[in-house]
């Protein structure tokens, strides 16, 4: 380690790769290349070579015929330090409009310091900034006098012959800016594909989206300035605090002119050659075999997705096929077993990989990349690292900055409508206007029928369940004594009309010690009314958007749905203000918890009782993939913790918030947003954003999977190969060796027969492409004939199952036996509803529930 690698190729060969290596690293030359030093008298030529033009040469770019500049000698270092010395100011909203020669993709670089003026406080002043065609790369920005420099740069598509840059200020607030460029990029810097760290494929589209670098990181290496990149990047070295353990590094460098492209892979315009010559690698740990990960991390801003961009190039070997290690980000598995000369064939060979990573994946704003040796029996187990990228990917809104960000996957997140402002806004005014309309009108009516008395109805919340419900809400005439139809929700099916009165005295006023679930639709208590019967109680929260379309999505759902493994609701309160639902209350709460992690310790199911949860949820969602509309309903939140037991067990579907109704007889999927939970979340449906029943089916195979196991979908906490359970249990099938990854406290209560029968159930509804997964039809026969086979199998040997469950609780026919664990069922506490936005555990009545999490 630390010499220059010795070369294993052909004079032929060599003479081609030296030829090709100086072809890739000419010089780019950007047909599109505006550089403006904002507020300076005259052009500002940097140690690269650059000129940047003085404002007022540049004026012509500009809307405005303002000329307030401000300028300072005092600016903090800085690799760019002339930029930051002179600034111009914006009263008013100003356009930097660019002629374009060659579209597609385009560098676009913001220099702010907030400089001392005699009349603008810089430090106050507070703006947005866009593009022409609703790009928002900064919503409400400011700047602090005591902050560094600061630098914003993005890579933007660009697709027609100009563009605009709009600095908007604040109401009674200004704009600035330093320094401008937009320059031509390379159009091979965003490819179109890149790997899914969760669920692992591949992601298509990403050409599609705008880009913001976050962090561009020369590993191992010095910081190289855009004096030595092919297209005028800074790189920072990985010394300024990325590296998690500094001690666990040993750098290595090689000359640059070492270093070769291979063709068709990367170039010196993907990384310059100072990138890919310095490495970080493993230092001896001082023990025989060094088991830990080499952990870079970098601050993100949450709620968006990422690219992240790895670079790699071999200089630390002597010879081919000698360096295996793993990928690692945010924890999950990227790539295992990474051979880099398998991949290119050289030693000192240039290489790079592309990940997208979800937003659910990016956890307290903080991205964590990691590698680590493959084959610790190997005589000097490595890995390595070169350089890294953080690229924010704008959302589904059109934004690169938080507080328009969606959270989407939805591919394409920076296409436009190609509609103008004014169209849009024409648009925007005529769709309000006709809202406001159509409630003035249900207002009146709804008044003129007493409904305003004493409270407000579902329409005061903008929740039309649907036409055929307004309909009924707008014909009634029958109030009870609160001025409200007693008849009118039922008919729609929405149950028995609770008054708010009986619901808080169920709740002893809503008492905190009830609360079982927190989310942003409001709180779950737990209720008990006439004759001791316990109800779950859903409170919204008016105030509050968070959730409530899940909630409405759930009340539309719930409100047509009936079947004994799904759970129903029971009734809804809708007076003073309030919109409250009622569900039957599930006295053995989740599934999950019956498997693991709740506290304390619940006894373990049997395995006759986990193939009958089995085959009770799969009825419940074959029901709703078949019965429950004409063109089905897809749950798309299939997990253990949405599966709810009652009190004999018996297993409820339950958590319709993000439900959708399945796709039309003319089409084949539902185009949607990717939501659900990882760890559960069809690869498929990932990739393609494309949901159908079959999702589900794979959720569904996760949960078999869990049930056998009895361990989380995800677990961080075990080895890197053991962290993703579909993956793991699928490894060991291929293997024939499942049987090891069971639950060892029903393992020896298993027959052979119904063993093979589910895990072949579960495997085939893992299957990567839906169109090879069973329907859940297919998986409740197969899972009912497991559950022949183990009866079958009891019947030969009654003792089998007795004999392993003793010192355990055992589930036996005794209906006494049975009143009892009811009995004492009814003193436990359970959760019903495990809302999507959330749950948190606060009352000490409900402390066996704390593990729950939402999605």
């Amino acid at each position: 380690m630390g010499g220059e690698p010795k070369l294993p190729t052909t004079s032929l060969t060599l003479l081609f790769i030296i030829f090709f290596s100086l072809s890739t690293n000419a010089r780019f030359t950007p047909p599109d290349n505006y550089l403006i030093d904002c507020g300076s008298p005259q052009n500002t030529i940097l140690d690269d070579g650059r000129t940047f033009k003085s404002d007022p040469q540049s004026v012509s770019f500009l809307s405005t015929d303002e000329n307030i500049f401000a300028s300072s000698n005092s600016v903090p270092e800085s690799e760019s330090l002339p930029l930051y010395k002179t600034a111009r100011i914006f009263d008013t909203e100003s356009v930097y409009k660019f002629l374009v020669f060659h579209p597609g993709r385009h560098f676009l670089r913001l220099y702010f310091h907030p400089l001392h003026h005699p009349e603008y406080n810089l430090t106050t002043a507070v703006f947005t900034v866009k593009t022409d065609d609703g790009l928002v790369l900064l919503h409400d920005f400011s700047a602090s006098q005591n902050s560094d420099c600061l630098f914003k740069e993005y890579l933007i598509n660009v697709t027609s012959d100009d563009f605009s840059l709009i600095f908007s200020p604040l109401k009674k607030s200004f704009a600035f800016v330093n320094a401008i460029e937009f320059v031509s990029a390379p159009n091979e810097l965003v490819p179109d594909s890149a790997t899914t760290i969760s669920p692992p494929g591949m992601f298509t589209g990403v050409s599609a989206y705008d880009l913001q670098v976050v962090h561009r990181v020369n590993v191992g290496g010095p910081t190289v300035t855009p004096k030595n990149d092919t297209l005028s990047r800074t790189w920072m070295s990985d010394s300024r605090g990325y590296m998690v353990f500094p001690k666990g590094e040993k750098v290595v460098s090689v000359d640059p002119s070492v270093i070769n492209y291979p063709v068709g892979g990367a170039t010196a315009l993907i990384a310059p050659d100072q990138v890919y010559s310095s490495a970080a690698s493993m230092a001896d740990s001082g023990v025989s075999v060094p088991n830990f990960n080499l952990t870079w991390e970098m601050n993100v801003d949450p709620g968006f997705n990422y690219l992240i961009r790895l670079h790699f190039c071999d200089i630390v070997s002597t010879r081919l096929n000698s360096l295996y290690f793993n990928v690692y980000v945010n924890g999950l598995s990227g790539v295992n077993g990474l051979d880099l000369s398998t991949l290119t064939s050289d030693l000192a060979m240039a290489y790079y990989k592309d990940f997208v990573i979800n937003a659910s994946t990016v956890v307290k704003g903080v991205i964590r990349v990691q590698v680590g040796p493959s084959d610790l029996e190997s005589t000097t187990p490595n890995a390595i690292l070169n350089g890294l990228e953080v690229m924010k990917m704008s959302s589904s809104a059109g934004s690169l900055d938080g507080l328009f960000s969606s959270g989407s996957n939805s591919r394409g997140g920076s296409k436009r409508l190609p509609m103008t402002i004014t169209e849009a806004t024409g648009v925007a005014i005529g769709v309000i206007m006709l809202l406001v309309l159509i409630f003035s009108l249900i207002r009146r009516k709804n008044k003129a029928r007493g409904w305003d008395e004493g409270g407000n109805s579902f329409t005061s919340w903008f929740l039309p369940i649907n036409a055929s419900y307004c309909s009924t809400f707008l014909s009634s005439k029958s109030k009870s004594k609160n001025g409200y139809s007693s008849v009118l929700f039922s008919k729609v099916g929405l149950g028995r009309s609770f008054g708010f009165d009986e619901l808080r005295d169920a709740t002893k006023n809503f008492d905190e010690s009830a609360v079982i679930g927190v989310g942003g639709f409001g709180k779950v208590y737990i209720g008990e009314i006439e004759e001791g019967k316990k109800l779950a109680i859903k409170r919204g929260n008016p105030r509050s958007s968070q959730g409530m379309n899940e909630f409405q999505t759930e009340i539309e759902l719930l409100s047509k749905l009936r079947h004994r493994h799904l759970v129903s609701l029971i009734g809804y309160c809708d007076e003073n203000n309030e919109m409250i639902l009622v569900y039957e209350y599930m006295a053995n709460g989740p599934l999950r918890d019956h498997l693991y992690g709740s506290k304390p310790a619940l006894p373990s199911l049997t395995w006759k009782q986990r193939l009958e949860i089995s085959i009770g949820a799969a009825r419940g969602l074959h029901y709703l993939h078949t019965g429950g509309s004409s063109q089905g309903i897809i749950h798309r939140d299939v997990k253990t913790t949405n599966i709810l037991l009652d009190d004999n067990f018996v297993a409820k579907v339950s958590d319709f918030g993000l439900s959708k109704t399945g796709p039309a007889l003319d089409q084949t999927h539902v185009s949607t947003a990717v939501k659900g939970s990882f760890g559960y979340l069809d690869p498929e449906y990932f990739r393609r954003q494309q949901l159908t029943e079959k999702s589900d089916v794979y959720s569904f195979g996760v949960v078999l999977f869990e049930i056998l196991c009895a361990r989380p979908a995800l677990d961080p906490t075990l080895p890197r190969e053991q962290v993703n359970l579909a993956e793991w249990a699928m490894h060991k099938q291929r293997k024939g060796v499942i049987d090891t990854i069971v639950d060892p406290i029903i393992a020896k209560t298993i027959s052979s027969e119904s063993l093979i029968k589910y895990v072949e159930a579960a495997e085939k509804c893992l299957a990567e492409y839906g169109v090879d997964r069973p329907s859940m039809g297919d998986v409740l026969w197969n899972l009912e004939f497991a559950l022949q086979l183990q009866d079958a199998s009891l019947q030969l040997d009654p003792l089998v199952e007795d004999d392993t469950c003793k010192g355990k609780t055992k589930m036996v026919a005794s209906e006494d036996v049975k009143k009892d664990e009811k009995k004492n069922n009814d003193s436990d506490v359970s959760i019903l509803i495990n809302d999507d936005s959330g749950v948190v555990m606060g009352s000490p009545l409900f402390s066996k529930m704390e593990d729950i999490e939402g999605r």
